[in-house]
């Protein structure tokens, strides 16, 4: 997810489009609050892991 965020945040650097670099950044926070959560060994909605 994060990969994706990252992904989504250049591409509307490059063309200049709004949402893409909204949902970019959308995308990123989720991702590194969940990375985050699951590096710390914490359960969130029933799941251990998320990769």
């Amino acid at each position: 997810m994060t990969v994706l965020g990252i992904i989504l945040l250049i591409l509307g650097f490059v063309f200049g489009i709004p949402i893409l670099w909204t949902l970019g950044i959308i995308l990123t926070v989720i991702g590194v609050v969940l990375l985050l959560v699951g590096a710390a060994g914490r359960t969130l909605m029933g799941r251990r892991y998320y990769w």
